[in-house]
């Protein structure tokens, strides 16, 4: 199964590296995203590639792209990948890449939570609330809220951990407007998807959003959405509060670093064990065709 670690796109002016995607000029207006096999985790991408991880991500986020577009537009164009790059560099975008709409990304995260888990139980333990929402007392590990809630975290720079923040300070950086229309659409994607998935036996603990505006200043939904990278998927039949419940996503990952004890969650990375990385991939691909009924294409 061929990886991609790195994209070496010579035809496009290129935008920048981020821990998973690649970005390149396409024109003033549009932008070749090309999804890479790499994988970060608490923050530190690891050295060796997930076989596959890319084109899962690129396929499950344009499913829900389609699924959710009646809610809010999203960066998509319909451009082919394959149509604005060389000949030769075809095999490095196909089933990995879109050309996006080029817009001014909203350095806020739009995190939705729907059951207590991650940070939002450290939290939750700490102060019995999460990111200043207080919640009932006595709830166990992974409980389902009684609603969702809505948890921004300031976005940091590459290597950087994001930064929970209170819905006040969105307020105060982006301003009440845009901060309350992130904040319902984001709950509005987050509650559909969750009622489909639950029709495909997954539950959607928790996922993040990010938005951008174009030149008239609307609003869409762009980067990923609802991916094994950018959410907790579990199975429902495993479920059960008071335990992390198995995921499809880089938990198994997370799960195994969280073994090194010399390891201080810093750049640089350790070495992943090839079981790790094979297991990884499956969940992924696993993931993919749970929720959207489809094999990965080749």
């Amino acid at each position: 199964m061929n990886s991609l670690y790195e994209s070496t796109i010579a035809s496009l002016p290129l935008l920048g590296h981020g821990k998973v995607r690649d970005n390149y000029a396409v024109g003033d207006d549009k932008i070749l995203i090309v999804t890479t096999d790499r994988l970060s985790a608490f923050d530190v991408v690891m050295n060796e590639p997930i076989p596959s991880k890319g084109k899962v991500l690129n396929q499950m986020s344009d499913f829900w792209f389609e699924k959710l577009g009646h809610i809010v537009p999203n960066h998509l164009t319909g451009v082919a990948p394959e149509s604005v790059v060389a000949a030769s560099e075809v095999e490095q975008v196909r089933g990995r890449a879109v050309v996006a709409k080029r817009l001014k990304p909203i350095l806020v995260e739009a995190v939705v939570r729907g059951y207590l888990i991650g940070s939002g139980w450290k939290d939750y333990q700490t102060t019995g609330a999460v990111c200043g929402i207080a919640l009932p007392a006595g709830l166990k590990l992974a409980a389902k809220l009684p609603q969702p809630i809505f948890t921004p975290a300031a976005k940091a720079d590459l290597g950087e951990h994001d930064e929970n923040i209170s819905f006040a300070d969105m307020e105060q950086r982006i301003g009440t407007a845009l901060a309350t229309q992130m904040r319902d659409i984001s709950i509005a994607l987050y509650q559909a998807a969750a009622d489909y998935a639950a029709t495909r036996g997954i539950i959607i603990a928790d996922t993040k959003f990010e938005f951008g505006l174009d030149e008239q200043g609307k609003l869409h939904l762009m980067d990923e959405v609802l991916t094994a990278d950018s959410s907790r998927f579990w199975p429902v039949d495993s479920y059960a509060e008071g335990i992390s419940p198995p995921s499809y996503d880089k938990q198994f990952v997370r799960d195994y670093l969280e073994t090194l004890s010399d390891w201080n969650k810093t750049a640089p990375a350790p070495a992943l064990p090839e079981d790790v990385i094979q297991k990884t991939g499956a969940k992924y691909r696993e993931a993919l065709q749970r929720l959207t009924g489809h094999e990965l294409k080749d």
